[in-house]
């Protein structure tokens, strides 16, 4: 978070009564508590907020002097006053001359600072991002995080505080003050890290560095625990990660001499970062990766996994399930009965059973994936029974 000052929000210990809110009260009914702005209850729609999304979200049809003056229109504003402030942003953000051209005349970080304009031009007092970066190359982004400093930095104006929602850690040091990691499904705050380094920022230095070190062992020695691996007496929790999704896994370490840093990976291959970290837990419960720091290194049987023929690599991915203490109940069960097949509902009850605090709906979707990958069991999703194969 890049901020001057903030609003405060108060959530009484235990509300007793809810009630109905006005027609007009934003986009989501709190389910309790109080949110103030300046002050007194925030009735309605902030009018202090600006917001800018991940992906562009331009209205095609419309030029970059259309797109600005669609957000401000609902302000009931003088349509002059509209006109003026849109060439005032689109000048802030280095468009001027482009105020009749289509979305799909410009480029990506183009598109971004319309974007950004649309949301300053409602003069937010907080600016929220999504991601701002994520949708433009490594060079567009650079100069996109300086123009937004730039603007943050003007004290005469708005927005005098930006949250912004990112999985680039070094971006993170570079731009905010205040960093708070979340943790995942569901989102929790886990930390918050003040950050004094003086600005202008400089990525090289050291305490920049140990900065960024600090962040990636918080993020990953939760996210990535370096522990011992479950006994079989325990049932252990499926990584929300499709059989696809580790395999793709393995092959890119594989052809990056067999390890790299988790965050390149995120960077590199463009994965959401809970989904990359889902499918880092399945391979090394899987035994095909290790994870010491926040390193994935490819163990001797993902190596081997990776330069295996598919017959070999169903083989290697079978054996491992078998390994698994919910893989050997069902398959255990699956042997025992007369038919060679068990009830779906059979499994999503042991993983209700024997998981109780896992989803088992999404629990059982990857335990299919999984077997059907290693040839191990069969879904019937018409009969829904599981079989052996």
């Amino acid at each position: 978070m890049v901020r001057r000052n903030a609003w405060p929000v108060r959530l009484p210990e235990a509300p007793s009564v809810i009630k109905p809110f006005p027609a007009r009260r934003g986009l989501a009914a709190p389910i309790a508590g109080e949110t103030l702005y300046h002050g007194r209850p925030l009735a309605g729609i902030n009018p202090g907020v600006g917001f800018v999304f991940q992906s562009f979200a331009l209205f095609p049809w419309m030029t970059v002097s259309q797109n600005l003056e669609a957000a401000l229109r609902p302000l009931g504003i003088p349509a002059d006053e509209i006109r003026a402030r849109a060439t005032r942003v689109i000048g802030i953000v280095g468009l001027k001359g482009f105020e009749e051209a289509y979305p799909r005349e410009l480029s990506g970080g183009m598109k971004q600072r319309v974007g950004i304009a649309r949301a300053l031009s409602l003069d937010p007092e907080m600016l929220f991002m999504d991601e701002p970066f994520g949708q433009v190359d490594a060079l567009t982004a650079e100069s996109l995080r300086a123009q937004v400093l730039d603007i943050w930095s003007a004290t005469d104006s708005n927005p005098s505080s930006i949250v912004m929602v990112s999985h680039d850690i070094k971006e993170v040091v570079n731009m905010a003050d205040r960093i708070v990691v979340l943790g995942a499904k569901p989102g929790r705050v886990r930390t918050i890290v003040e950050n004094t380094l003086p600005r202008p920022r400089d990525e090289r230095s050291s305490d920049f560095g140990r900065l960024v070190d600090k962040l990636h062992d918080i993020i990953v020695g939760s996210e990535m625990p370096d522990t011992a691996a479950p006994t079989t007496a325990q049932v252990e929790p499926l990584p929300s990660a499709v059989a696809s999704d580790v395999v793709h896994l393995v092959e890119y370490l594989e052809a990056r001499g067999g390890r790299d840093d988790v965050f390149r990976i995120a960077s590199e291959t463009r994965r959401e970062y809970g989904e990359l970290i889902a499918a880092v837990n399945a391979a090394e419960l899987l035994e095909l990766v290790d994870t010491p720091h926040h390193t994935v290194v490819l163990e001797t049987l993902g190596r081997r996994f990776a330069r295996a023929a598919e017959t070999e690599r169903k083989e290697i991915w079978r054996n491992q399930l078998r390994r698994l203490a919910l893989f050997k109940q069902v398959e255990e069960a699956i042997l025992r009965a007369p038919s060679h097949r068990v009830d779906a509902d059979f499994v999503r009850e042991t993983i209700v059973m024997t998981l109780p605090h896992e989803h088992f709906d999404r629990t059982f979707a990857v335990f299919i994936s999984w077997a059907r990958y290693g040839d191990l069991f069969a879904y019937d999703e018409v009969a829904q029974t599981v079989q052996a194969q």
